[in-house]
């Protein structure tokens, strides 16, 4: 078991982004909005919390700056859509290339640099050091965060009255209109929401576990937080269990090379987005009866009079 405590522990480091990532972006959905610029938002929350160390800043501040940059881009994201009703997959597309673009502009000056401040780790005595277990009890502030926010979440969407409202009105905006729920001004929220859970996770990647910046940090990993919400079919529990599958496999890629497998490492570098795809494959064949997903997920509501 020594041998794969190594790859237990990168792969539960690596599935902390996408839970943070694919919870906003679960929030957003179950509101009836569809964001495809989680990448988008990774990166300028990603490229704010390292400018923000780096010019001096602690880690408090800099997730501060993160979660600020992400609901700064979705908000651009949600007047597009909510207020002036432009379609969601061409608004999450524009959000995405916008954040790389900008992130990428913005960040030439702090490429190769090391962050000064990152997240130390917060061992839990005597349960740090069980096998197979350990790992999770070996995390930073973030990595509790994470599984914090995965619990809250759940007990927020289906254990309270704002939750149910959210749900009401990704399944059916003109009935919640009628009774008396503000339609956008909740998806407003959820999107938001959404902004600042990917602004935390760029924050994760570039200040506590790459600890560095470089054009294309996050290296295409919205795009999984999105197919992860699918994956889970959009419910809290099942996310993190795919969030760890699919950081698994991420970092298997590397161990794999240490191991001496002879595999080719362009194969093993696209294991991730391949796993992505047999998976959702998988799911959408297995399924009977529809779909999951909240009815009105991309839909154009009237915005509140």
């Amino acid at each position: 078991m020594d041998r794969f405590d190594p790859l237990i522990a990168s792969g539960i480091a690596a599935a902390i982004p996408l839970v943070f990532a694919a919870l906003g972006e679960l929030v957003a959905e179950r509101a009836g909005v569809l964001n495809l610029g989680v990448e988008g938002m990774m990166l300028v929350g990603a490229l704010a919390a390292f400018a923000t160390v780096a010019v001096g800043g602690g880690v408090t501040l800099a997730l501060g700056a993160a979660m600020l940059a992400g609901i700064a881009a979705a908000a651009a994201f949600a007047v597009l859509t909510l207020t002036l009703q432009a379609n969601q997959v061409a608004a999450g597309l524009a959000l995405t290339i916008l954040g790389t673009g900008v992130s990428a502009f913005l960040g030439r000056g702090y490429v190769g640099f090391r962050a000064p401040a990152t997240f130390e780790d917060l061992p839990v005595p005597a349960l740090s050091g069980l096998p197979v277990i350990g790992p999770l009890f070996s995390l930073n502030v973030l990595g509790y965060a994470a599984i914090a926010m995965l619990a809250l979440t759940a007990w927020f969407l289906f254990h309270t009255r704002a939750g149910l409202a959210l749900r009401a009105v990704g399944e059916s905006p003109a009935v919640a209109h009628a009774l008396g729920l503000r339609v956008t001004r909740i998806r407003y929220a959820a999107v938001l929401f959404g902004g600042a859970m990917a602004g935390v996770a760029g924050c994760y990647y570039a200040v506590a576990q790459f600890k560095m910046w470089q054009e294309g940090l996050t290296a295409g990993n919205g795009w999984i937080a999105l197919a992860l919400v699918v994956f889970a079919s959009w419910l809290p529990g099942r996310l993190v269990i795919g969030a760890y599958l699919f950081g698994a496999v991420t970092i298997l890629q590397l161990h794999a090379q240490g191991w001496g497998i002879g595999v080719p490492s362009q194969l093993m570098s696209a294991l991730p987005y391949l796993a992505t795809v047999i998976v959702l494959v998988l799911i959408s064949r297995a399924r009977t009866g529809g779909s999951t997903a909240p009815a009105a997920l991309g839909t154009v509501f009237v915005p509140d009079r």
